[in-house]
């Protein structure tokens, strides 16, 4: 493995040299199957057995794909989107054991007999708690958008295995469902937040990815693909409007929407009820009303009958920023929150997965009693460098690169010293991760990705949307539709 040390001055790190050996090591990372290379381990870990880390995870190799891309390495992420497609599940399925048509492998990994090599995809089957991915398909989406801006050519995109496969996704997202919402209904378990952590339902995190995949998909339906175009385009666009709308107007969270809950009457019936979801305002908690900024905000971690999650999770706040999904007073809000309140989400190593951490009694209840999700640990309020990344594009487009550039330096001050963890503990994430493998490649490529996007910041298209002005329009029509139903 290699390692940078120091210089004498420990108080001062090569950015430059930093990156370089960053480079190298995400380099070393690489999986190849038959020939070509196909994608990069989870984490490369000396001294702690593999378990899934030798595996190529859908969701860890995006970070390493805008990495390479950002530098101009199309090949390995080309061979990765060819590669899973053919790992896509196809064919509809009754049997509980097999994952539905259009799921996405959560990883997959090369095995060898010695004279041929083969994939063998985990759906879910093998993973901690068995439970099934419900974003692998989105940063596949948002993966394939990216690779078709880098290299300038939708070709690949255009073509019929790619085209059935991103239909597959819209399918698999769009219907079927028992729930009314424009949301995602989601389990515990089955994203970035792989343990139980109390966010069943319908999360933030999985909402906005929602909605930055299915722009993406938007964007990569051929029109020249067939009949079924406009119907898939027709059937994106409305969902995204309603997200759109509905994420904006319940999910926010500032000191005026919580004064009107707390003053707000519960047990409403009908269309002009102006609670509908029936959030009752001694569910507010304690800490929400001194911690908020006069004029920060965020998106609510979830939202249901009668249940308000106000934990802070940066991942969907940052995506929602991204993806303009908030508005642009939102995202502002949202950089002025991180900024006033940076001790707590940012600390002295970049991110926060979600804040404030869950404590006591009630981290026995949420969590299952998961000692590895204890207080400030892993994604109980735990440090992920890998997230710097996305800091990075969401302060870049809201022109806060001051914030940006903080935060790269906190990371690269530590990174390399540390080993490049997957995760650090403590309040402020003074702490390595207790169980966090070192050279975790997705923390390796998340420096590499931000430390570009401050060089080179016009690779920030590969990743941001603007507001559409169709979506918006579909959001505006769907406003009286959903407030009839909603009673909001």
């Amino acid at each position: 493995m290699i390692r940078w040390s120091f210089t004498k001055n420990n108080n001062l790190f090569d950015a430059g040299t930093t990156s370089k050996l960053a480079w190298q090591l995400l380099q070393e990372s690489i999986v190849h199957y038959r020939g070509r290379p196909v994608g990069t381990v989870a984490a490369r870990d000396p001294d702690i057995a593999e378990l899934n880390y030798d595996q190529v995870f859908m969701r860890d190799f995006f970070v390493s794909a805008l990495a390479f891309l950002m530098r101009g390495d199309t090949e390995i992420v080309r061979n990765f989107l060819e590669t899973t497609i053919k790992l896509q599940a196809a064919e509809p399925q009754m049997a509980c054991f097999k994952p539905g048509k259009g799921l996405m492998p959560a990883s997959f990994k090369v095995v060898s007999d010695g004279k041929d090599e083969r994939l063998v995809a985990d759906f879910g089957e093998h993973a901690i708690a068995r439970v099934a991915p419900v974003d692998s398909g989105m940063w596949w989406l948002i993966m394939l958008r990216a690779y078709v801006r880098a290299s300038g050519d939708p070709a690949l995109a255009y073509t019929p295995p790619f085209q059935r496969a991103i239909r597959l996704i819209i399918d698999l997202t769009l219907t079927s469902r028992f729930d009314m919402f424009p949301t995602l209904l989601v389990p515990d378990g089955s994203f970035m937040i792989d343990r139980r952590m109390g966010v069943y339902g319908h999360p933030l995190d999985i909402q906005a990815l929602f909605f930055t995949a299915l722009g993406a998909a938007r964007e990569l339906l051929n029109p020249a693909a067939g009949d079924d175009y406009s119907a898939y385009h027709n059937a994106v666009t409305e969902r995204l409007g309603h997200l759109f709308y509905h994420l904006r107007n319940h999910y926010w969270v500032d000191l005026e929407r919580v004064n009107k809950t707390y003053r707000s009457r519960v047990e409403e019936y009908g269309t002009d009820a102006m609670n509908p979801f029936n959030i009752y305002p001694e569910s507010i908690p304690t800490w929400l009303s001194t911690w908020l900024p006069d004029e920060g905000g965020y998106f609510a971690g979830n939202l249901g009958p009668a249940r308000m999650d106000y934990r802070c999770f940066l991942q969907g706040n940052l995506w929602a920023i991204v993806s303009s999904l908030a508005s642009d007073a939102q995202s502002n809000a949202i950089m002025r929150l991180i900024e006033q309140r940076w001790d707590d989400l940012v600390g002295v190593m970049p991110i926060k997965a979600c804040f404030p951490a869950v404590e006591g009694n009630e981290w026995r209840i949420v969590t299952g009693s998961d000692p590895k999700n204890a207080a400030w640990s892993y994604h109980n309020g735990g440090s992920w460098p890998f997230l710097l990344w996305l800091l990075t594009a969401a302060a870049q487009k809201t022109g806060r690169t001051d914030l940006a550039r903080r935060a790269f330096d906190l990371a690269g001050a530590r990174l390399n010293k540390d080993d490049w963890p997957e995760y650090y503990d403590d309040r402020q994430g003074r702490l390595v991760g207790k169980e966090a493998r070192r050279f975790q490649t997705w923390s390796i490529a998340g420096y590499l990705a931000a430390g570009d996007l401050l060089t080179h910041p016009d690779h920030l298209h590969l990743i941001t949307f603007d507001e559409n002005p169709e979506v918006a329009a579909c959001a505006n029509n769907a406003a009286d539709m959903m407030e009839q139903m909603m009673g909001s």
